[in-house]
């Protein structure tokens, strides 16, 4: 397995937080409009098949977090506000970093090459192992987030069988000005300084922002550094929009490495690794136009990132330092066409996904040099059409495809090299239906896929590429209830063929990416939400999940790093004289070890649960906050890679202090 020094390195409770929960995509924008505290946002717009649409045509089951929730649930970063808010699984970085692995359906230590995660229309999940980063993304700019679970590769394309984030940032306001300034401090010296800006004038908006955080982190050698800065301009009127936005991001880390069980137990603050380190600089620009044209919208972004991370890493053996330089750009046009047929509203959407990638890696191990090359390169076609029938009920269907075409080309200088060009297929078919007026049935079925990564091709038990992954999903659910109260349920099916997966034992022990046996994963979810008093609201999630191996050697067996359980839940009070507090919770139930195929392990990783809390008092333009993770100091882990070892342990209690002031 080659190591990615960007984001990852080698290798009664549930019953009242279950109570809890039972009570209860785009044109690319920049980040502008602000909302004054206490000012209810516009109905939300959502974009179910990457337009705007409206409320009537939102994705079929999405789960939507507000800006006004990320507000009061007081998360200084994006991933924070999916996995509290949004009640997304998520395993602690292994750098220090902010950017948890998000995992949607139980995906293990591969669930961010499993689900996909777009900004304001444009993909910014890597092609390579590393977690994505949000971090960057100025949690105050966000508008809303949209969590779509379950496979949708024919809008988003490899890598969409967990499902899709979107993320949609706010809108310009023509004649419009303001912005904030939020500094944080907290223990394990954690310090952040933030700031945006926006001016909207008639026709023309820009913005500006900038974060700038230091984090010693609970363990020893595991400092965080991170300075970003985003810029956007755009033109806009009522016939659409076009412009352009910059994000860099400037980071440092230390690597603290993995604990044996019995290190741990003894102290789980400690390192093995006091001298790896690492580094990562990135720089993205995209251009973005959008145009309405009778009843037919038409919209484009052109991105290009470019990327160098940097690793050393001291052993017994020696050294090992990686230099790694990444450039990825990307063109993605595409149409609607809003009609109707027979009096029922019809939307047709169509387009192109354009994508080359390349990155160059220099290595150096104890005086022995190399240099690898990888390309990918992938065009895609997809068209999706939806029509909306009966509208006393809402009746919805929809049906897409999509064909993707890859071409991926790697040398090491060593005589390892390929050339493979691979053909892909997704289709989805997609429907709900207002059985009652507080009552939607809706029913998901297709067929979603992935690709090996350049990381993952690179060490295979053969020495050939892995074949690709596909996914034959099913999920049916029913939403009822409405703006004041509403819980969604949903039981889902995934039969995965050559899943693509890190497995540890193989190689002589030393571990290889392979092509795993059939596994399935099947389960349930809830999510509701309710105003259940007029200051208070709860909202909550908790899913099941069962994953297997459907045949092979392993068949019948449990797949690793899978909880079978997880609820989330949140209790926010709101009342109007400028107080606000919210308390959350989550309870992870056991995993296997990342070793454990074969299940004979004698134990399991730990069954957990967090408490974190926020009160937040506002005194004119200012607000001060007081804010504290991992309340309880609960000792646990969400990463482990062998059985009783290999354990990165979580962060212990975090106490901060936050001043925010809005002009």
């Amino acid at each position: 397995m080659q190591i990615s020094v960007t984001r990852r390195l080698p290798a009664s409770q549930p019953l009242v937080l279950a109570a809890a929960v039972s009570l209860c995509f785009a044109a690319s924008v920049p980040a502008l409009a602000q909302t004054a505290v206490g000012q209810s946002l516009a109905p939300i717009v959502i974009t179910g098949a990457r337009f705007d649409a409206a409320a009537g045509m939102a994705p079929i089951g999405a789960t939507v977090i507000t800006a006004d929730e990320i507000r009061r649930a007081g998360v200084s970063d994006v991933n924070a506000a999916i996995r509290k808010i949004g009640g997304v699984y998520g395993r602690n970085s292994l750098d220090g970093s902010p950017d948890f692995g998000l995992d949607l359906r139980g995906f293990g230590t591969n669930s961010s090459q499993n689900l996909v995660v777009v900004v304001d229309g444009v993909r910014v999940s890597e092609s390579e192992l590393s977690n994505v980063i949000l971090s960057t993304i100025p949690v105050e700019t966000v508008e809303r987030i949209e969590i779509n679970r379950g496979g949708a590769s024919v809008l988003y394309g490899e890598g969409a069988t967990g499902g899709v984030i979107n993320i949609v940032t706010k809108r310009p306001v023509a004649h419009s000005a303001g912005g904030s300034m939020t500094a944080e401090v907290g223990q394990f010296r954690e310090r952040e300084l933030r700031g945006t800006v926006h001016q909207g004038w008639d026709g023309f908006a820009a913005d500006g922002a900038v974060d700038a955080r230091h984090n010693d982190n609970y363990r020893a050698n595991n400092n965080y550094k991170q300075v970003d800065v985003s810029a956007g301009a755009q033109w806009f009127s009522k016939e659409g929009r076009m412009g352009f936005r910059y994000e860099g991001a400037r980071e440092d880390m230390r690597f603290a490495g993995s604990l044996s069980e019995d290190q741990f137990n003894a102290n789980p603050r400690q390192t093995f690794t006091p001298n790896d380190f690492g580094s990562l600089d990135s720089d993205r620009l995209t251009g973005f136009i959008t145009r309405r044209i009778g009843n037919l919208d038409l919209a484009a972004e052109l991105s290009h990132r470019e990327k160098t991370s940097k690793g050393t890493f001291v052993s017994s053996y020696g050294v090992y330092a990686a230099d790694a330089t990444s450039k990825q750009t990307q063109f993605s046009p595409r149409l609607r066409q809003l009609g109707e047929i027979g009096g029922m509203t019809n939307e047709v959407v169509a387009g192109l996904d354009l994508m080359r990638w390349n990155r160059v890696t220099i290595a150096d191990a104890s005086g022995y040099s190399s240099h690898v090359e990888a390309t990918q390169r992938s065009k895609a076609i997809y068209a999706r059409d939806e029509i909306k029938f009966d509208p006393a009920h809402n009746g919805r269907l929809a049906a897409g495809v999509r064909r993707e075409l890859f071409d991926k080309d790697y040398n090491d200088g060593f005589g390892s090299q390929y050339n493979i060009v691979q053909g892909l297929n997704a289709w989805e078919l997609q429907g709900s239906y207002a059985v009652l007026p507080a009552l939607e049935a809706f029913a998901k079925a297709g067929q979603s896929y992935r690709l090996a990564n350049a990381d993952e091709n690179t060490l295979t038990p053969t020495g050939k590429p892995l074949q690709s992954q596909t996914s034959h999903d099913l999920e049916l659910g029913a939403s009822y209830g409405d703006a004041a109260r509403k819980i969604t349920a949903r039981i889902f099916r995934s039969n995965v063929a050559n899943e693509i997966f890190f497995d540890p034992t193989l190689n002589h022990g030393n571990g290889a990416n392979t092509n795993l046996d059939p596994t399935r994963r099947e389960g349930f979810e809830l999510d509701g939400e309710a105003r259940v008093a007029p200051d208070w609201t709860v909202i909550g999630h908790y899913q099941h999940v069962k994953a297997t191996f459907r045949a092979g050697v392993n068949a019948g067996r449990e797949m690793v790093l899978v909880p079978k359980n997880i609820v989330t839940a949140r209790l926010a009070w709101t009342p109007a004289d400028g107080q606000s507090a919210d308390i959350g919770a989550q309870w992870v139930d056991q995993q296997r070890y990342g070793a454990d195929f074969s299940n004979d392990c004698s134990a399991q990783m730990p069954s957990f649960t967090t408490f974190d809390a926020r009160y937040a008092r506002k005194l004119g333009q200012w607000e001060l906050s007081v804010a504290g993770l991992n309340l309880a100091d609960k000792h646990y882990f969400s990463q482990a890679f062998a059985c009783r070892g290999s354990i990165y342990p979580s962060d212990g209690r975090q106490l901060k202090v936050a001043a925010r002031y809005d002009f």
